[in-house]
């Protein structure tokens, strides 16, 4: 993945900047709903299931959260082949719509003291739209920026991860000054409803940017299949699982620090406030280390940093909760979140470039979004219900750790096969 010895022209520089912008309001509108809601997890159950036991009510909150990503591979399937068929620019667009319609439904949804059970329905149907959109936002938005990347692959693709971490920081920001700024009566009533609001005002800018691209060159140019789904299943199969559990180390990194603030308040007695600032820190690690990561998988090839990472996670998953269980205070929170943030940085950082080399153009917008969903749903989406139904029937407050651990193994298999198998580096 060495940089090509062309001159790069002022044009190239100018569109691939265009590129890194739209995928990465996209990502960041993606995850900052995703991110709040995680955050605001017990307010919510609070609010939509308050019949119930706290911890089923927590339970049947994540469930909600875990069933969105069950569409997740069928947006992926929907939108991605839409990519590969009629562009990355028409794909692009309608994934920030549907984005925007799911989280406008989530900000106005309203609670079981309203209208009962029917309250937790409608936020089910917020998250069904949201995942699947997301579906094709990720696979869509990796096409896009690969393909219009002039050179430097890996860091130019490494944007769209970075701005996950600008949502980790805002979203993770929000939480602490609404949980610090407002009485609970107040956060239980309506703050929880700001962040999602103001997540929508990001949506009306995406699509102004995307509106205005230009297809890519790669898409134009290459040889259109009828069924880009079909194409994936039938020959790329070996492809599609060996990059589903390249996710793994990925996604579950993402979801562990989403789920600390449940885990320290539930668990661990320690406020809410210190897990807020976890996530800040692991936010600021991801949008400035990521870039970083990027330059280095460009030298060193995508495959390899991603090993080393996940051999970090697989040797840190168990100290790394063990510590924070022993010694459950502020400062250890904050360090452990911290070093998840890194460890994820130097995963996700080099993943969009490494998915992107193992398919063709002409079903690379349906091969990315399928592998990313598959691996995502699997090891990732459906951590935050697992890890609360495993605390609540081990009573081991070191599940999340051995939980992390297992992903890390799969996805270390599933690096194995792509250097050996498919070749890369």
């Amino acid at each position: 993945m060495s940089a090509p010895t062309t001159t790069i022209t002022p044009k190239q520089f100018q569109d691939a900047r265009k590129a890194v912008i739209s995928s990465s309001i996209g990502a960041a509108l993606e995850w900052f709903d995703i991110i709040v809601y995680a955050t605001f997890a017990t307010v919510i159950a609070r609010n939509f299931y308050p019949d119930s036991d706290p911890t089923f009510a927590l339970i049947l909150t994540f469930a909600t959260f875990a069933i969105s990503y069950l569409v997740r591979p069928l947006g992926g399937m929907v939108l991605g082949s839409y990519a590969d068929r009629k562009g990355r620019k028409s794909a692009l667009s309608l994934t920030l719509m549907l984005m925007m319609g799911g989280t406008l439904i989530m900000a106005v949804a309203p609670t079981y003291a309203m209208v009962g059970m029917w309250g937790g329905v409608i936020i089910l149907l917020s998250r069904l739209i949201q995942g699947f959109s997301a579906g094709g936002e990720f696979g869509t938005a990796t096409a896009f920026l690969i393909e219009t990347a002039p050179h430097k692959k890996a860091f130019y693709s490494s944007w769209q991860v970075a701005s996950q971490g600008a949502a980790m920081v805002l979203a993770s920001g929000f939480g602490y000054a609404l949980t610090e700024g407002l009485s609970d009566e107040a956060l239980n009533s309506w703050g929880w409803r700001v962040p999602f609001f103001v997540g929508l005002l990001i949506g009306p800018v995406g699509l102004y940017i995307r509106a205005r691209l230009s297809e890519t060159e790669d898409f134009i140019q290459s040889e259109k299949v009828t069924s880009p789904v079909r194409t994936l299943l039938v020959n790329h199969y070996g492809r599609l699982l060996a990059a589903a559990a390249c996710v793994g180390v990925a996604t579950i990194s993402v979801y562990m620090i989403l789920y600390m603030p449940t885990f320290a308040v539930t668990n661990l007695g320690i406020p809410a406030t210190a897990a807020f600032l976890g996530g800040v820190i692991a936010g600021l690690v991801t949008l400035v280390g990521v870039p970083f990561v990027g330059h280095l998988a460009d030298r060193v090839g995508p495959a390899k940093v991603m090993t080393l990472a996940a051999v970090g996670a697989l040797l840190l998953a168990w100290p790394l909760f063990q510590l924070m269980v022993t010694n459950p205070t502020v400062p250890t929170l904050v360090i452990v979140i911290g070093l998840l943030g890194v460890i994820m940085a130097f995963y996700f950082g080099p993943l969009p470039a490494l998915l992107s080399s193992l398919f063709p153009a002409e079903i690379r917008g349906t091969g990315l979004a399928i592998t990313y969903n598959v691996g995502v749903t699997l090891l990732g989406g459906i951590a935050p219900l697992v890890l609360t139904w495993l605390l609540d029937v081990t009573g081991s407050l070191s599940a999340p750790g051995f939980y992390y651990m297992a992903v890390a193994v799969i996805s270390l298999v599933g690096l194995f096969f792509v250097r050996t198998r498919y070749n890369q580096p």
